[in-house]
């Protein structure tokens, strides 16, 4: 059996292949974070429950009115954000011009609330939710086993992330998203109603948390701790990254995850603290982050 440092090649690219789906999840969830953050300055502690609220709108879509996964990939980001836009007219908006305390306190309570709920209602065990039968399988590259499921999250997962920073970066949409951050007085000037912006930048980034929760859902148990332990994470990797920059989630979920399987072969007792590790060092040599500009 080949080797490569000691470690058996199959399980070498084994765990790579788990980072990779990993830092899939990362990059989706810290990018929502990051677009909630870098354009309405709130900080979403609720993102894990609406993660969690995703798998679940896809397992209820399927148990309950027979449509599967295809249809949940475009109905759950669509109805989790529609919540999310509840929660912004509702709440959210009456925060804005308060300290960014008073955010992170409410979504972190309303996170709790929500787990809750889904717990009295289906328990602490898991839901299964099947592969797709499109997407069942897996091809053999030689040197290791690849589930077609799996490389089909990494590749949705890529476009998505690159498709939104495109949309946010380079488009006038998203030149008038950023300058209503900045000056929403001038970008009202131009007839453009800045409340109604700032409700939908807000769904889009719950509709993000849904969507990697919709992929997960084949992949991990349905269950409503799910987003309860990677929400920590996920926020390691906006510090990271430079809460804020899109591309920064991008780059730093992506990285992370293969960190975090590589950890896993070669030193085994710091997998699950290495992000962080990695997120005090940076802090101490860049507080804002490794693509984040300082505020």
């Amino acid at each position: 059996m080949t080797e490569i440092f000691g470690v058996p090649t199959q399980a070498l690219f084994g765990q790579l292949l788990i980072g990779l789906i990993n830092g899939s999840f990362y990059a989706l969830l810290s990018l929502g974070l990051a677009v909630i953050f870098g354009l309405l300055n709130i900080i979403n502690f609720t993102h894990g429950a609406q993660y969690m609220m995703g798998a679940f709108a896809a397992w209820f879509l399927l148990a309950k009115l027979g449509l599967g996964y295809w249809w949940a990939l475009a109905l759950a980001p669509v109805a989790v954000g529609v919540t999310g836009v509840i929660v912004e007219r509702l709440m959210l908006a009456r925060l804005y011009k308060l300290d960014h305390l008073y955010g992170l306190l409410l979504t972190f309570g309303l996170a709790l609330v929500i787990q809750g709920l889904f717990r009295h209602e289906f328990g602490s065990s898991g839901l299964p939710y099947a592969i797709p039968k499109a997407l069942e399988g897996g091809t053999n590259l030689g040197f290791m086993y690849l589930p077609n499921y799996r490389a089909w999250v990494i590749f949705a997962s890529l476009v998505v992330c690159l498709g939104t920073w495109f949309v946010i970066e380079k488009t006038r949409l998203g030149a008038y998203l950023r300058a209503a951050t900045e000056n929403p007085e001038l970008v009202r000037a131009f007839g453009i109603n800045v409340p109604r912006m700032i409700t939908l930048t807000y769904g889009f980034g719950v509709g993000l948390a849904a969507l990697a929760g919709v992929m997960a859902a084949p992949i991990y148990t349905v269950s409503p701790q799910m987003g309860a332990d990677l929400i920590i994470v996920v926020f390691a990797v906006v510090v990271i990254g430079g809460m804020g920059s899109i591309m920064g989630s991008i780059v730093t979920g992506f990285a992370l995850g293969l960190i975090e399987g590589l950890t896993k072969v070669f030193y085994p007792e710091a997998s699950n603290t290495v992000i962080f590790i990695i997120m005090a060092i940076v802090l101490m040599i860049r507080p804002a982050g490794l693509f984040g500009a300082a505020r």
